[in-house]
C-alpha cells in the first residue's frame, strides 16, 4: 500500500469505525466531523520512541471524563511541513550550518511528505509551493535572506495561514535563537490558530553568543515556543550548541515518521475548549499529544 493509499485508508477507517458520513473527494479528519484526531509521540525514560504499541495500551479523557479510541493506527502517515528558520542578525555567523542541519530533516522527508522552507527576521519569506521535491527545498535554503528584528509569532502565523486547505497532518517546524522582538501576532493568538487549525508546532531553540556591532549579547530562545510546542502535540528542544543542530533536525524527522493516529467522537460538541490528556497503560512509558481541542458545531 503505498502512502497516499494509506492516508485514504485511514480516513475511511475513522467514517467505518465511528459512524460518521464523509465526502469521498474532500475527506477530513477534524473535531467539526465529530472526530477529533489525536497524534501522539512515545518515548521511555530514556526519550528513546517507542514502537509496537496497540489500541489497549492508551487512554484517552476528554476534559476529565474517559473516552472510547475508536479509531487506532501506528503506520507512517504522510505531512506536510513549513520548516521556518531564525535568520535574523544573531544568526549571521551560523547560517550555513543551520542551513546544513535543516538539510539533514528535509532529507528524511519520505515521497508521501511535501514541505517549503521559509525565513523570518524583519521580514517573513517561504519558498512558494509544497513540494515533494527534497533537491528544490534544499536548494531553496540557499534563497533566504538575513534582518534584524526577529518576527518571530507572525512567522508561526504566517507558516499556518499557508497550511491552510491542507489535507492530513500539518507541521509548523521553528528554528531560533532569541526572543520575539517585533511581531503583531503573540503568543496567544498564535496558540488559539494552532488549536483551530490543528497544526503541530515542533520548536528548536538554540542559547547563543553574538557580537551585535557594540557588545557580546548573549541570547535565549523565547521561553513561549515550549508552551506552543506541548500544548500542540510537537516538541520542543532547546540546545547549548550549534553542533546539536543536525542530531536534532534528524530526530524531529524521525519521531513524524514513528507516531501513533488515534481518534475519538466526542460526545458534546458545546463549542468550547475541552481539555485532552492521553496516557500509556504501560509503566515508564510516556505520551506526548494535544492538549486541548475546539468541541466545534461544524
Amino acid at each position: 500500500m503505498t502512502n497516499a493509499s494509506r492516508v485514504v485508508a485511514i480516513v475511511v477507517g475513522l467514517t467505518v469505525a465511528l459512524g460518521i458520513a464523509s465526502h469521498a473527494q474532500e475527506p477530513t479528519f477534524r473535531a467539526g466531523t465529530r472526530i477529533v484526531p489525536i497524534v501522539a509521540t512515545v518515548t521511555d525514560a530514556e526519550r528513546r520512541l517507542v514502537p509496537g504499541l496497540e489500541k489497549p495500551d492508551f487512554s484517552l479523557l476528554d476534559n476529565g471524563k474517559p473516552q472510547e479510541i475508536g479509531f487506532f493506527e501506528s503506520e507512517v502517515t504522510p505531512f506536510t511541513v513549513v520548516v521556518m528558520l531564525d535568520t535574523s542578525a544573531s544568526m549571521t555567523g551560523s547560517l550555513e550550518l543551520l542551513n546544513r542541519a535543516t538539510e539533514q530533516f528535509l532529507m528524511r522527508m519520505l515521497p508521501a511528505d511535501k514541505g517549503q522552507v521559509g525565513a523570518f527576521n524583519d521580514k517573513i519569506q517561504f519558498s512558494g509551493h509544497f513540494t515533494h521535491d527534497r533537491d528544490d527545498l534544499i536548494g531553496a535554503l540557499r534563497d533566504l535572506q538575513f534582518g534584524n528584528p526577529t518576527r518571530l509569532y507572525d512567522a508561526i502565523w504566517e507558516s499556518m495561514a499557508t497550511l491552510d486547505g491542507v489535507a492530513g497532518r500539518k507541521v509548523v517546524l521553528v528554528f531560533t535563537d532569541g526572543d520575539d522582538t517585533s511581531s503583531k501576532r503573540g503568543l496567544g493568538d498564535v496558540m488559539k490558530r494552532a488549536q483551530a487549525d490543528e497544526v503541530m508546532v515542533y520548536a528548536i531553540g538554540l542559547e547563543s553568543e553574538y557580537f551585535n556591532g557594540r557588545q557580546r549579547v548573549r541570547s535565549q530562545p523565547d521561553r513561549g515556543l515550549k508552551k506552543l510546542a506541548d500544548e500542540t502535540g510537537g516538541g520542543y528542544f532547546q540546545l547549548r550548541k550549534t553542533d546539536d543542530l543536525g542530531p536534532t533536525f534528524s530526530r524531529v524527522a524521525q519521531e513524524l515518521h514513528s507516531q501513533y493516529t488515534l481518534g475519538f467522537s466526542p460526545a458534546v460538541l458545546d463549542g468550547r475548549e475541552h481539555k485532552l490528556e492521553l496516557k500509556v497503560n504501560k509503566p515508564g512509558f510516556a505520551a506526548r499529544a494535544r492538549k486541548s481541542y475546539i468541541a466545534s458545531k461544524e
